[in-house]
């Protein structure tokens, strides 16, 4: 599979994803950051944004959450600024995770951003999430260890960390240097310099997480449900106990839920696709009919899904694919303009044309447009 990263895609997914920290030395050669310092710290002024501050004081690690006005009061060591989701606001940083589509889609999670003054970091510490680090303008040195059990202690209120490791990876990154970090290995990074860093994260959730969600599912969408019934039984010869016969017919009834593949997929499908972070969402002014649709696509404009926008389908629908949070069907089953909607970032007339149906897909994504998840932007 190509890709501008340079790195060995079918080796480091049969060897490296889920195992092992690997490094890649000009992973992106030549590489030059999207947005500056200026236009980070920017964005830590919003409120509707997600952003952190991590800095050292006398030896102790301190944190708190944005927004940000001023940065004097931190001198000009030792401390960070971090701003999740910055894909979703800023186009070029969406470019970058645009890079790592030979992973799956609904895996992807969102690009964390940061800037580091000369020590800045967050300490040592274990994400139960895979990271790609893409170093961007300056240089931090970067100790990774591989997966293993460590203590974790709250070194401040927001802030976790783990007890010392031993690294495998011991390494000062320049631009366009890049670290893979599996879930559950223990890494440290400080800025040598003031440095531009880029997260690259993808989720992976847990047994609790899913059983939880799905748990809300039913409950939300499911008014009743197969109720436990032992008519027939017989006398009971010990008052307190649970029989295992009892337990058969627990885990039957909990077992039915799961086994309902329309259901499950339902679920899975709107709770993978909910954005994590609010969206950009701008509404079209004056909201397109769909002559003007068909008009702006022969035209030869390109419709972009906006940042941070998750949309997906099963393997082999026709019809039915979910987007933040919400299921949507076709009139008509066209596994071609399903894919057409959730495989690719662009949307171009051609493609529509090519379409057997294009009225099937059009009246499905007119309104997805005049909400602000797929906008017009013409080639230069």
């Amino acid at each position: 599979m190509h890709s501008p990263l340079k790195l060995d895609i079918d080796h480091f997914l049969a060897h490296d994803w889920q195992r092992r920290p690997r490094l890649f030395k000009a992973a992106l050669p030549e590489f030059d950051d999207p947005l500056s310092p200026d236009e980070l710290a920017g964005l830590a002024l919003e409120p509707h944004i997600e952003s952190r501050r991590v800095w050292r004081e006398q030896d102790r690690w301190q944190a708190e959450t944005g927004p940000f006005e001023s940065y004097d009061h931190l001198g000009e060591n030792d401390w960070t600024l971090l701003v999740q989701a910055v894909n979703q606001w800023h186009p070029g940083v969406q470019d970058l995770a645009e890079l790592f589509r030979f992973i799956p889609g609904w895996r992807f999670d969102d690009v964390m951003v940061s800037f580091s003054t000369p020590g800045g970091g967050v300490g040592p510490h274990i994400d139960q999430y895979g990271v790609f680090i893409l170093q961007g303008a300056g240089s931090r040195r970067w100790r990774v260890g591989e997966r293993q059990h460590l203590r974790e202690f709250a070194a401040h209120g927001a802030l976790r960390h783990c007890d010392e490791f031993e690294a495998v990876i011991d390494e000062v990154l320049q631009p366009g240097d890049m670290i893979y970090i599996p879930p559950g290995c223990p890494h440290e990074g400080y800025a040598e310099t003031p440095a531009m860093n880029y997260s690259i994260g993808f989720r992976a959730p847990d047994a609790r997480d899913l059983f939880s969600s799905f748990a809300d599912h039913l409950l939300a969408h499911v008014d009743s449900t197969r109720r436990f019934d032992d008519a027939g039984m017989s006398a009971a010869a010990a008052h307190g106990r649970l029989d295992a016969s009892v337990m058969d017919q627990v885990k039957t009834l909990m077992r039915e839920l799961l086994d309902d593949d329309t259901r499950l997929n339902d679920w899975f499908g709107e709770m993978i696709s909910e954005a994590k972070h609010d969206l950009d969402l701008e509404t079209a002014e004056p909201v397109y009919s769909l002559e003007e649709l068909v008009l702006r696509l022969d035209h030869g404009d390109h419709l972009y899904r906006l940042g941070g926008v998750r949309c997906f389908y099963h393997e082999g629908s026709a019809d039915v694919f979910y987007l933040d949070g919400d299921r949507y069907q076709l009139a008509e089953p066209d596994a071609d303009a399903i894919a057409l909607l959730c495989d690719q970032a662009r949307i171009c007339g051609p493609e529509v044309a090519c379409l057997k149906a294009p009225r099937n897909l059009l009246d499905c994504l007119l309104p997805l447009v005049n909400q602000g998840y797929w906008y017009f932007e013409e080639d230069e």
